[in-house]
């Protein structure tokens, strides 16, 4: 039998998550709670379905406008994309046919084959491990949004991949901007970093989950500059779009967290850590 969170679970170390540090989380959360009235009935992963998509439709404006000015940079070639070519002149000066295979293998690993397996195979240990359905909701929101922004920016942008003479091979056809390989590795290993986090007592443990996450996307997109599949924008892109919409999912999650523990209390604050009754 799946449950919904414990207590524990509702803290990032001594980090409470639904205690709310910016004036600006504190409007949302006040806000949201002043609004969950007519789906308290409603069950945990329903809630977090629609707090993502209230959310997540806000910070879609913003990264709509974040690819915009990448965009531009890229049509300009100005800014960052002025280091598209030399970057990867100098990728391929690093290049060997040891090096090219060993890269090659690696960057299958966030693929379209490859990160769903592995995104699966980790979330249904969580599950099965936790006894807990968040990180089965959590990443199948994720996934979604991630799959969306990559299939909705290539075929609205429609960038060409930098030149075959300059890949290496196996060759891909799709159009280059954003980098789904970076986008999605982005957005899955931030969700799944976040729920390790929450289960981790050492602080030891968690900076090291941080680091190997970050080490995991920032390597899984700097191999496809190098193979030559990507330009550098099209990665930086996606970084940017991955953390945004990762971003966004928490945000939805702690949300949850802050109305589930608001409609256990008469009165409520979202800048305490704690609801205070009447």
């Amino acid at each position: 039998m799946l449950r919904d969170d414990t207590p524990a679970e509702e803290r990032i170390g001594s980090r409470d998550l639904t205690d709310w540090r910016t004036p600006a989380g504190r409007r949302l959360a006040g806000w949201v709670v002043g609004h969950a009235t007519g789906v308290a009935r409603w069950s945990a992963a329903h809630l977090v379905l629609v707090v993502t998509a209230v959310v997540g439709g806000a910070v879609a404006v913003a990264l709509t406008a974040v690819a915009a000015e990448v965009y531009d940079a890229v049509t300009e070639a100005d800014g960052i994309a002025g280091l598209d070519q030399p970057v990867l002149d100098q990728a391929i000066a690093w290049r060997s046919p040891a090096l090219d295979h060993g890269v090659t293998v690696y960057t299958d690993i966030g693929g379209p084959v490859g990160m769903p397996v592995l995104a699966t195979v980790l979330t249904l240990l969580m599950v099965w491990r936790w006894r807990s359905r968040t990180p089965l909701v959590l990443v199948l929101i994720a996934a979604a949004g991630s799959l969306a922004m990559t299939t909705t920016g290539k075929a609205v942008i429609g960038r060409a991949r930098p030149p075959l003479q300059e890949a290496v091979p196996p060759y891909e056809s799709s159009p280059s901007f954003p980098s789904g390989h970076t986008l999605n590795a982005t957005v899955i290993t931030v969700v799944l970093v976040y729920l390790l986090l929450r289960r981790l007592d050492s602080a030891w443990a968690r900076t090291t989950t941080v680091v190997v996450g970050a080490a995991f996307v920032l390597s899984m997109g700097l191999s496809r500059v190098f193979l030559g599949h990507h330009w550098l924008t099209d990665v930086v892109a996606g970084w940017a779009l991955g953390l945004g919409w990762a971003a966004a999912v928490i945000t939805a999650h702690r949300l949850f967290l802050t109305v589930r523990q608001a409609r256990s209390a008469t009165q409520w604050s979202p800048s305490s850590r704690k609801p205070s009754r009447a």
